[in-house]
């Protein structure tokens, strides 16, 4: 059984409208956090949302859809630029 992903030769992503797949990774230190993904365009919407449970992480990954991330709680946010945490 061949268990290789579709497109997995192709890590950047622009067979999929990925534009520049960048990924990132939230870490709930409560219940409840929320995390929204806002659009790329002339106007900034909310196009999607996660609530996350303590403990829970959400690997993400900016598209050609997503261009900024809003986490709500408390959280630890990992990028390849660094770590935020949002308490601090």
């Amino acid at each position: 059984m061949d268990h290789q992903q579709p497109n997995a030769g192709n890590a950047g992503g622009a067979e999929r409208g990925v534009n520049n797949g960048d990924y990132f990774v939230v870490k709930a230190k409560e219940q409840g956090v929320t995390v929204i993904g806002l659009t790329r365009g002339k106007d900034t919407r909310f196009h999607h949302t996660e609530k996350l449970d303590k403990g829970e992480v959400l690997i993400a990954q900016f598209t050609d859809h997503t261009s900024a991330v809003k986490v709500r709680g408390k959280a630890v946010v990992y990028t390849k630029h660094g770590v935020i945490d949002t308490e601090e």
